[in-house]
């Protein structure tokens, strides 16, 4: 039920402040956030960390809303009549009359998730991470109460900062374990192993390692989680996912989550926990936030190769590369082609580079989209929220404004939700050790060439885990859960089915075009099931989540 005149604290918060460590320790977080609440509203969580997620009616009608840094805990809210609701959920605030935002279903296309502070209802909006809200004599305030600080350690010892990391992982691993059985997703990958490793280390126990596979050529890297399985003696259990589980989990995964989520690893991640619960786990530890603390996502290279244009003499740019480069002739050849296209990104400003490739406007917003969507939406908006939160980062290397950035829309607004969505479903709770305030507190202070040396994305981080890792998995590519869709969907009679009633669905309420539908499933997919498998997932995940929660919802 939606909280209207009730106050509520979730999460574990540790308040810097000695006397409300105190409160929190001996009366409770909520009477410890009232204490700080009526002292100063507006620095009320400056200086809280951990996950948390506060909302405070006072009697005077003042009401008070904050976060913690990654959104692990969310706060929706609303004013109505002179008052301000909140409760956890979008769908808690919302009713049979609550219209959905045609502005947040081109957000969910252009995204593949509604980044806060929009929701998929009208006029219920998210705190975005790291945010307080303040509603006063009837006006509100939403603001940040943290930003990011990056002091970069000037010749630090790299032997010393290697023992104290080794020391944080551990301690943050220790901090997330209840008791419990303690267990692990494993992927095979960097963090996840990291994760397992650091989990006999600081209990003294074997992990319960999970991880799933997929049956599907390029997709499967169930071999480096039995390496990493093997290699830390974990309790391993594996589980392959099949096309005819999407079918089965596709409706009910999709309606769980309280607004259109198309991040497709939540399917995945879903079966994973669902196999620790059913194994007696009660909380699961994730690796997510090492790539974003630590320099670690192929495009962080990437973005480096193209700044070097930028210093090159303007006369060699604009007299030379950008007019050979630009001609027919110089796209004729594989070489030049591809310099080209080089020049052509590198000319694009950031954060707008990151979305030259972006689905939907590649394949055009017009020829996606019915004109009744069109002509409600501001194309332009998913852009200038990137613009707003991109330029909010200043005073800090070009890598370090891109891990910033990554922590709103990469971390808080998909990678955590997926895990969290995934995991509440199974009926387990999960834990961030990555996202401990420790480790956060030192990547702030590792210098930039610490994370990417040359083009070794988190170069510190493998160095100071080589001899703990397996060298087979600190060189081995990125790849997670990803989920064969397009693939599947091409050859699985039932799943085919599934999507395709869906977009025709879609379609007919007035949000996708039908002559693009039926291109998109009978000429795009087959040719490029990898590519237009997205596509084509992100809009069955909006149709089903439409059918359970706005089932006459039309454009």
């Amino acid at each position: 039920m939606p909280v209207t005149d009730s106050s509520l604290a979730l999460g574990s918060p540790h308040f810097s402040d000695t006397r409300l460590a105190g409160l929190a320790s001996t009366q409770g977080h909520l009477v410890a956030w009232r204490e700080a609440v009526g002292k100063d509203a507006d620095k009320a969580a400056i200086g809280v960390t951990g996950d948390f997620a506060v909302g405070l009616h006072e009697p005077g009608g003042r009401s008070f809303l904050a976060v913690d840094r990654f959104a692990i805990h969310t706060l929706c809210y609303q004013v109505v009549d002179g008052q301000l609701r909140f409760a956890a959920r979008a769908d808690e605030l919302a009713n049979a009359g609550t219209e959905i935002d045609p502005q947040a279903i081109f957000d969910y296309l252009y995204f593949h998730v509604i980044p806060s502070p929009r929701t998929i209802y009208k006029g219920i909006y998210r705190l975005p991470p790291g945010h307080y809200a303040l509603f006063e004599n009837g006006q509100l305030t939403v603001a940040p109460y943290w930003m990011p600080i990056f002091e970069e350690q000037r010749n630090p010892s790299f032997d010393a900062l290697k023992d104290e990391f080794r020391q944080l992982l551990r301690d943050s691993v220790a901090t997330q374990l209840d008791g419990s059985k303690p267990a692990c997703f494993l992927s095979g990958g960097t963090d996840s192993s990291t994760i397992a490793g650091m989990v006999a280390l600081a209990s003294g126990e074997v992990a319960a390692s999970y991880s799933i596979g997929f049956d599907a050529q390029g997709y499967d890297e169930m071999e480096y989680a039995r390496l990493a399985a093997k290699h830390f003696k974990t309790e391993h259990h594996e589980y392959y996912v099949t096309p005819d589980d999407l079918v089965r989990s596709i409706p009910v995964v999709a309606a769980h989550f309280d607004q259109p989520f198309g991040n497709s690893s939540a399917l995945p991640s879903y079966y994973c926990a669902k196999m620790a619960r059913e194994n007696g786990v009660n909380k699961i530890l994730a690796g997510d936030g090492g790539d974003e603390l630590f320099g670690g996502n192929s495009r962080y290279a990437k973005q480096k190769v193209f700044g070097w244009y930028c210093h090159l003499p303007g006369f060699l740019q604009k007299g030379l590369m950008e007019p050979l480069l630009g001609t027919r002739a110089a796209a004729a050849f594989a070489l030049t082609r591809k310099a080209g296209s080089y020049v052509e990104q590198a000319r694009v400003p950031m954060p707008d580079r990151l979305q030259m490739y972006n689905l939907i406007t590649r394949l055009g917003v017009s020829e996606v989209l019915t004109p009744q969507l069109l002509a409600q939406i501001d194309t332009t908006g998913p852009l200038s929220l990137q613009h707003e939160v991109w330029h909010s980062r200043q005073g800090c290397s070009h890598l370090n404004k891109e891990l910033a950035f990554d922590w709103r829309f990469t971390l808080a607004e998909s990678d955590l939700p997926k895990v969290l969505g995934a995991t509440s479903f199974a009926g387990v709770a999960v834990g961030f050790p990555m996202l401990d305030d420790r480790l956060l507190a030192f990547s702030l202070k590792l210098p930039t060439e610490y994370k990417l040396k040359g083009q070794k994305l988190r170069w510190f981080f493998k160095e100071a885990l080589r001899g703990f890792l397996p060298d087979e998995i600190l060189t081995k590519k990125k790849q997670g859960f990803g989920l064969p869709f397009g693939v599947w969907v091409n050859t699985h009679p039932e799943l085919k089915t599934l999507a395709t009633d869906s977009l025709h669905s879609l379609a007919r309420r007035g949000v996708v075009r039908a002559d693009f539908v039926q291109s998109l499933l009978m000429q795009r997919l087959p040719e490029h099931p990898g590519y237009f498998g997205e596509m084509v997932w992100i809009l069955m995940m909006l149709e089903q989540w439409l059918q359970r929660h706005a089932s006459t919802f039309k454009m």
